[in-house]
């Protein structure tokens, strides 16, 4: 789950992660009030989205005074920001964070990620910030600096003032720098996050480190943790298919092809994609109904693939074990019997009471494409898709 900036900002706060001033508005008269109450001669005006690339989307701008900042907040309030990360329809500006305007002397990065393959979070720095990270990691890739947060006693003094040293900080900002690293690393723990960004993290011509900006994703499995954090959630900024589909616990992500795909669990359900790809076509979504699935959260699932005007067909791959088969075809059938689904439907399944579930298609009277194979479903829906 992504929050905004200025939620991420007040969560690391609250963890001694230092932030510049500044309140969230949702008018441009409260964004007056804001920039009248932070009394500095700038302010910078932000839109709040959950992309990046806001500012050369011309998300961020700077005011000179109270009534520019309430004009700026006009011009953005409502409209649709496109960034390199929203895609062309853009996100629309709901709410955005006044700031106080500072004078900045660096631009740093500092971000937590969990690695994987090393089992534990991994603390990035360079002195390279300000632009997107991905873009030095591929150009220059040794200005990054690394440091492995151990599992239990986190992000070490030593490791955090290798950090420090290695972004050239001078003497009297190290120390800062340390407790601003472990703050961060201990705020990654505290609230299950799987990423926190500061990019940039700047260095004010006073020697004060300020997060100017901020990204936090939270670990959706362990927001029963954090109530509070999880009611931060905005689900205007989600995709509607996928709010949707997480009220009926199933797993949907919407992708650019138009292949509908119906899976029960993650790994057939990547496997799926990939053969989806290998036969020439493109999934338009990842669907996993997961093992315990019933025929009613079927139905439900097939509902949202139909609600996807990019699908041209679709493809649904089953293997049998607690979701049985003869359930799954009796919700297919009721979902296509019910939402009068004029795309073609491959079915590929195997598994518990297979042959049952297979009678249930052909009786059914509906336009079903059996397959045996994932290949020759594939290929199949493919040549369908290709033809809607």
């Amino acid at each position: 789950m992504k929050v905004h900036e200025y939620q991420a900002k007040a969560i690391l706060s609250q963890h001694g992660v230092p932030i510049p001033d500044g309140e969230v508005a949702f008018t441009a008269a409260e964004a007056r009030s804001v920039a009248e109450r932070l009394g500095t001669e700038v302010v910078v005006v932000k839109a709040q989205i959950h992309a990046g690339g806001r500012g050369k989307g011309g998300g961020v701008k700077l005011a000179k005074g109270p009534a520019e900042a309430e004009r700026i907040a006009g011009e953005l309030l409502g409209m649709q920001l496109v960034t390199h990360q929203t895609g062309p329809a853009g996100r629309r500006v709901g709410r955005l964070l006044v700031e106080q305007g500072l004078d900045i002397e660096r631009e740093l990065y500092l971000g937590l990620v969990l690695d994987r393959a090393a089992g534990c979070p991994v603390v990035m720095a360079s002195a390279a910030g300000g632009v997107d990270i991905e873009e030095v990691a591929a150009a220059t890739p040794e200005r990054i600096l690394r440091e492995l947060s151990h599992p239990t006693a986190g992000l070490s003094p030593y490791q955090a003032r290798a950090l420090a040293f290695g972004l050239g900080l001078d003497a009297t900002q190290v120390g800062p720098a340390v407790k601003l690293m472990r703050s961060l690393d201990a705020a990654f723990r505290a609230i299950d996050a799987t990423l926190i960004e500061i990019n940039p993290l700047v260095v004010t011509r006073d020697g004060r480190l300020l997060a100017l900006d901020a990204k936090i994703t939270l670990d959706d499995n362990a927001l029963f943790r954090h109530k509070a954090l999880g009611e931060l959630r905005d689900l205007t900024e989600e995709e509607p298919l996928e709010v949707e589909a997480s009220k009926d616990a199933l797993n949907y992500i919407k992708l650019d092809g138009k292949i509908g795909c119906m899976v029960n669990g993650a790994g057939l359900a990547m496997a799926t994609m990939d053969i989806i790809k290998l036969s020439g076509g493109e999934p338009a979504n990842f669907l996993d109904v997961g093992g315990g699935a019933n025929a009613t959260q079927i139905r439900n699932a097939f509902r949202i693939l139909m609600s996807d005007p990019c699908v041209k067909a679709v493809f649904i791959n089953i293997f049998g074990g607690i979701l049985r088969c003869d359930v799954l075809a009796e919700g297919v059938i009721a979902a296509v019997t019910e939402l009068d689904v004029q795309v073609p439907v491959v079915i590929r399944m195997e598994g518990t009471n297979v042959e049952q579930g297979r009678q249930m298609l052909d009786a059914s009277g509906l336009n079903f494409t059996t397959a045996a194979t994932m290949a020759e479903a594939a290929n199949e829906v493919v040549r369908l898709a290709a033809v809607a």
